[in-house]
């Protein structure tokens, strides 16, 4: 089976950070050069998804899928981009977590085939992070359908289909995410103490 696609979230409003967080720094690199630098050897073909001009990502040389619904729709609408994009299953992770695991694809991977699933989300500690999954295109239609209805909630959509978690209970929290400068500081803590 090939590799599915990646599709690196870049396109959220950045609120808290008070900056766009796909070029906020941690260790003198902006964040999405580490989520590429994880997900590049994973992964088949990868893109960014963000919307406005491509140019300030053209540093990294990677396909940038805008959002495949108008007026900044959340997380839901990147991954309807990713799909369409990809014509086949995709990854999908968000630019703010730099400590995503070396096998992750491999492990959502795993519970895909063995569950049959259409939808598969990491979790850990039972709390299931939704926009880290992997998404067959079976569901791109009805992602299409929830989102002209107003849906946003990524986990919500998933559920509604045939959807399984798979574990990732061991070691530390690969899922951890920066949202304002004091997780920033967290993150550079965390690499220190590595």
């Amino acid at each position: 089976m090939a590799k599915p696609a990646g599709v690196i979230l870049a396109g959220g409003l950045s609120r808290r950070m008070g900056a766009e967080k796909a070029f906020v720094t941690l260790r003198g690199r902006p964040l999405a050069s580490h989520a590429i630098d994880i997900l590049r050897p994973q992964a088949g073909a990868l893109a960014i998804n963000a919307s406005g001009d491509p140019a300030r990502f053209a540093v990294w040389d990677l396909p940038l899928i805008a959002d495949a619904v108008a007026g900044a729709q959340g997380p839901l609408a990147g991954i309807l981009a990713g799909l369409r994009w990809a014509q086949g299953p995709v990854v999908s992770v968000p630019v703010d977590t730099p400590f995503l695991p070396a096998d992750l694809v491999a492990r959502l991977e795993a519970v895909f085939a063995r569950e049959a699933a259409d939808v598969v989300m990491a979790s850990r500690g039972g709390q299931v992070q939704p926009v880290i999954a992997l998404w067959s295109s079976v569901v791109e239609d009805g992602i299409a359908k929830a989102l002209a209805e107003g849906a946003r909630g990524v986990e919500a959509f998933a559920r509604t289909t045939n959807w399984a978690v798979a574990l990732f209970d061991d070691g530390p929290d690969p899922f951890f995410n920066i949202n304002t400068q004091d997780d920033l500081a967290a993150a550079e803590a965390r690499f220190i103490s590595t």
